[in-house]
Parts: structure tokens; sequence; C-alpha cells
């Protein structure tokens, strides 16, 4: 592999990486993974995170490699998609920063062992990762979004597994403030996509 082709796929796995970072929303997640696994032991801990991870990832891929099949099942471009999920994404990210609350799923009893739902999914493996990792699939190719995917998932296992001196370093003012800085970026995100849809389909360019 030549240097040039190394540079050009680190381009595209940082194009890929962070609107996946954010749909993810790792830190901002980080305050109800403590809530949730409140009272599980160290070995508990790790195998919900595992538990959580592996359902993420098994999800995330299996919809990347299915998603062009249901385009064609459905009769639908990759700017229908690009339209209608960033629309999606804009929503969440409103819904985010309007609330004065985490993002919660159903009220779950501290303790209870639920890494595959609803850690691995919604919460990580939900509306705003699928849409995004779709999107990029068909924009920038399978690879470098499987690549980045995964490292994101890694990611936030690293915080997950460190998420008590996150929370103990930052506060829980600085986390709901992060939240919504990744909100807000998430919106931003969100009308780029829609933009893109709207001009392939309208065959120019809007600014």
């Amino acid at each position: 592999m030549s240097l040039a082709t190394m540079l050009s796929f680190a381009q595209v796995l940082g194009l890929t990486f962070v609107p996946i970072l954010i749909a993810l929303d790792s830190i901002g997640n980080l305050p109800i993974i403590l809530s949730w696994t409140a009272g599980l032991s160290e070995k508990e801990m790790k195998l919900t995170l595992r538990q959580a991870l592996l359902t993420a990832l098994g999800v995330g891929l299996v919809f990347v490699l299915a998603g062009r099949a249901v385009f064609l099942l459905l009769g639908i471009t990759i700017n229908d998609f690009l339209i209608a999920g960033g629309l999606v994404l804009l929503v969440l990210a409103i819904m985010d920063l309007v609330s004065s609350t985490p993002r919660e799923s159903s009220g779950i009893p501290p303790g209870q062992k639920f890494g595959v739902v609803p850690i691995g999914t919604p919460l990580l493996a939900g509306p705003a990762t699928l849409t995004t990792i779709l999107i990029l699939s068909e924009t920038y190719g399978l690879l470098p979004t499987a690549v980045s995917y995964i490292l994101n998932l890694l990611l936030a296992w690293y915080l997950y597994e460190n998420a008590a001196r996150l929370t103990s370093l930052l506060g829980t003012a600085g986390l709901k403030a992060a939240s919504k800085v990744v909100s807000l970026l998430l919106a931003a995100i969100a009308i780029k996509i829609v933009r893109q849809g709207l001009a392939a389909m309208l065959g120019g360019f809007l600014p």
C-alpha cells in the first residue's frame, strides 16, 4: 500500500470516525451507565460491558451490510435516505438539546444485568448510530466505516469501564455540558446530511 493510499484512507477514517463518535454520545451516556451498573461487581461490570459492545457491534455491522439490500427492496435511493436520515438525526439532536435530563430508556433497577438490552441496543446501536453508519458506508465505503465504528466502540468500552473516575473528574455539570455540545454538533451534521441529499437530488449545489 502506497503512502498516498494510506493518507487517503486515514483522511476518510477521520471523516467517518467523528460523526459516529457524535452519534454514539459515549460521554453523554456516562450518567446512565453509572446508574444502571450500580451495585455490580467488577467482574459483572466487565461481563455486562462485553455483552453490550458485542451486541452493538453485531447490530451495527449487520445493519450496514444489509442496508443496500433494503434500499433495493424498498426502491429508495441514497439521496432519499440522506434526507430522511438527516431529519431523524436532527430531531434526536433537538430532543437532546431541549431535554433537561440525559438520554434514558425504561427505568432499569440498579444492579440488573442488561448488557444486550438496553445498553447494547438501543443505547449504543440506536437510531442515531445506525442511521449515521449506514449513511457513511454509502458515502465513504464499508471498510472505513466499519473500522471507525469498531474504534468508537472500543473507546466507549474504555469510557464505561472508567465511568466512575471520569464522572468524578468532569462532574455531573461537566458531563451535561459535554452532552449538549455533542448534541449541537450532531444537529449541524444532520443539516449537512440533508443539504447533501437535496443537492444531489436537485442535481446542483446548495450553499
